[in-house]
């Protein structure tokens, strides 16, 4: 016995010497692969270049069915233009294309008929543009980086921004570019940790698992946060704002180190205010003048304990906020506006809600509904009451079409979901793609974009009658 326990010693030190971590699940099952063999990425051949004659092409125009930015056309989670047919018995989605693409966490963003998102190939980190209605490669725009953990996985994270025919993207190592749409030519690029003194091996053991923020595009600044520790013993930047035209730096604004969350233009208190959740608080910041105009706090550390989370304006005086790691969801109320900064007071805080560790939540009618923990749940945004908890649909993500949910489960199966708080109520399902999903969903119309580190597909789905008219006569 002791020699067969000695053998069976021996044989798991030599498997754990030929494996490795190949990627975590969002729970933190391991998965394993030979030490000997590349990665995903490393197997893919080179990205597509800009087609001969590109130079010449149309300018890109936008259209009513964009998805130009992380979250979609509002940055909320949600679309009201079009009324989804849920008997997908009947109806069931179909595919228009599926193709395999580089590794990374980054969503899809449209504009008329291209797509855009970052990937990773190798030691390159790649934006990436294909054609909406057929998957084919029509440009892309490369830097040699790359950022990889065990517990992050490999490649970008964050989704690019289109506006005005010109894409904006940020890189998980700091690279920021400016793109021409129509022909894949670089307009401009910023290192950013570069630009801001800050040095990369402290920033990546700080913010451990890659830059995540999408840009925030205003009429004249491109707003990405901004990050440290920073040379010279100064205080990390919140947010750091580039001019959109040139690339040179405008402004920067807070001195708290970033989170992985996107900075937003929002209306509170009657004025816009650049909302941004930073590692330890939350923060409104004047777009004019870079002053706080209010703040609270909101633990967590870019390092373990990390904001993933968006946070969401419900009215003129209410910001919601969520995240995991045992910190639940919550509502602020501007308490007093009398001084600068407005003071802020906490409305109700549940530890046990809506933990959403890597995703965001829909709100619709006065309730909010997350993947809190990987089960789909429904909250009451005034008091912060569970209606209901029900589904196990892992750490995936969420998009609001009208009065129903897109499930995305980290599977990469997508379920449609009533958003009622009523009950958790199925309505279909399809096996959209396969493995780890981690990346947002994108709506373009009524074609659905899905992808994660492997793979990318694109699904029309069914739509009302009533719906398809309308639509039709705009």
């Amino acid at each position: 016995k002791q020699l067969l326990a000695g053998e069976l010693l021996g044989l798991v030190v030599v498997a754990a010497g030929m494996l490795r971590i190949e990627r975590v699940s969002g729970d933190l099952v391991p998965e394993f692969a030979w030490r000997w063999a590349p990665s995903r990425d490393r197997r893919l051949a080179p990205a597509a270049v800009p087609a001969k004659g590109a130079e010449a092409a149309p300018a890109w125009q936008a259209t009513p069915d964009d998805f130009p930015r992380f979250l979609g056309p509002d940055g909320t989670l949600g679309i009201d233009r079009i009324a989804l047919d849920a008997d997908w018995e009947a109806r069931p989605p179909r595919q228009l294309w599926r193709q395999r693409i580089g590794a990374g966490w980054s969503g899809f963003t449209t504009c008329g008929d291209h797509a855009v998102t970052l990937e990773q190939r190798g030691d390159d980190e790649i934006v990436s543009c294909y054609a909406l209605a057929t998957g084919e490669p029509e440009w892309s725009v490369s830097v040699p980086a790359r950022h990889e953990t065990v517990l992050g996985g490999v490649g970008p994270r964050s989704t690019p921004t289109i506006r005005d025919g010109v894409v904006y993207s940020t890189g998980a190592t700091g690279w920021l570019h400016a793109i021409d749409g129509a022909t894949g030519r670089v307009i401009w690029k910023q290192d950013v940790l570069a630009d801001l003194g800050i040095d990369p091996a402290a920033h990546s053991a700080a913010v451990a698992w890659g830059r995540a923020g999408s840009p925030l595009v205003l009429d004249d600044v491109v707003v990405v946060p901004g990050g440290g520790p920073r040379s010279a013993n100064e205080q990390p930047v919140a947010l750091v704002a580039y001019d959109r035209a040139s690339g040179e730096r405008r402004w920067t604004a807070g001195d708290e180190q970033i989170s992985y969350v996107t900075p937003a233009l929002a209306r509170l208190g009657g004025r816009d205010v650049i909302v941004s959740v930073n590692e330890s608080r939350v923060a409104g910041y004047d777009p004019a003048t870079r002053e706080v105009v209010w703040q609270f706090d909101w633990a967590g550390h870019s390092n373990s304990d990390a904001s993933c989370s968006q946070a969401f304006v419900i009215d003129d005086r209410r910001v919601f906020v969520s995240k995991g790691y045992g910190i639940g969801a919550a509502v602020f109320e501007i308490a007093s506006d009398a001084a600068m900064p407005w003071a802020m007071r906490e409305v109700w805080h549940e530890t046990g809600s809506l933990k959403t560790k890597f995703t965001n939540v829909a709100i619709h009618d006065g309730h909010a509904y997350g993947l809190s923990d990987g089960i789909l749940e429904c909250v009451r945004l005034a008091d912060g009451k569970r209606m209901w908890k029900a589904g196990r649909y892992g750490q995936g993500q969420v998009l609001r079409v009208g009065g129903l949910l897109l499930v995305q489960e980290e599977s990469g199966d997508v379920t449609l979901v009533d958003a009622s708080p009523e009950k958790h109520r199925v309505r279909a399902r399809c096996d959209a793609i396969e493995g780890q999903t981690w990346n947002n969903l994108c709506l373009a119309g009524n074609r659905l974009l899905v992808r994660n580190a492997e793979e990318a597909a694109c699904y029309e789905l069914p739509v009302k009658e009533a719906a398809v008219a309308l639509h039709s006569s705009r």
